[in-house]
């Protein structure tokens, strides 16, 4: 929840003139708060930038005041869709079934939904991070076309603690995770206190394909410098 619309502008301004050297098989996606996703929608329309939101509804309308559907968002130009995220599950009472219905949504319009799975410090310390991941993904994934599906692995222990996962953990788990897919070639990202500074380590793993980036995404050049890792 960062950003209003003038703030964003100005981030996009700052932002763009860094990709000019960006390998052109890197994709690029800003997922931001509702209230931004129209105007933003319009300026990065041709350019090397994707449209995300941060949620999306299961229903295509109904009496679900504070929600947003699908079709709304698909209406405005947004491509991707986080779902599951950690802070959703953790504050908004989010479950593998309701992200369930939720990637279903996304996926029926035309969506491309990127689901969060994730383990807490307490159920990491109780050896009870693979089982986690596996329901999560197997309930997560019941009647989801993974030919149009992004997976976000984020230890829920290292996002804004100080606390690092380190990137053969990280890898060890995207691996696991790969397992459980008929789809091998999803991508699979990850997302826990991704920075400048470690991002080259991260990317250097075999397994992960991407990062989903929280605080370091807010400042133009430290993105940047995450999109152009080496």
């Amino acid at each position: 929840m960062f950003k209003n619309q003038e703030e964003s502008k100005e981030f996009i301004q700052g932002f763009l003139p860094n990709l000019g050297k960006t390998p052109t098989n890197r994709e690029v996606v800003l997922c931001i708060p509702f209230t931004d996703l129209n105007i933003l929608s319009d300026i990065l329309y041709d350019s090397r930038v994707q449209l995300g939101a941060q949620n999306v509804h299961w229903e295509s309308s109904g009496a679900y005041t504070g929600e947003i559907s699908g079709a709304m968002l698909q209406e405005i130009g947004v491509r991707y869709v986080i779902v599951g995220h950690s802070e959703r599950r953790q504050y908004f009472g989010e479950t593998d079934e309701t992200v369930n219905l939720r990637l279903i949504s996304a996926q029926k319009n035309g969506l491309t939904p990127i689901l969060c799975v994730g383990e807490t410090k307490q159920q990491r310390n109780a050896g009870d991070t693979e089982s986690l991941i596996i329901n999560q993904i197997k309930t997560g994934l019941t009647g989801i076309d993974q030919n149009n599906l992004v997976i976000a692995y984020e230890p829920i222990w290292a996002i804004g603690t100080g606390e690092v996962c380190e990137p053969e953990e990280a890898n060890q788990i995207i691996g696991l995770i790969r397992s459980l897919l008929k789809n091998t070639n999803v991508t699979i990202q990850y997302g826990g206190s991704v920075k400048p500074n470690n991002i080259d380590a991260i990317m250097a793993q075999p397994e992960i394909d991407g990062v989903l980036v929280g605080g370091a995404s807010l400042e133009p050049l430290s993105f940047a410098r995450i999109v152009n890792y080496k």
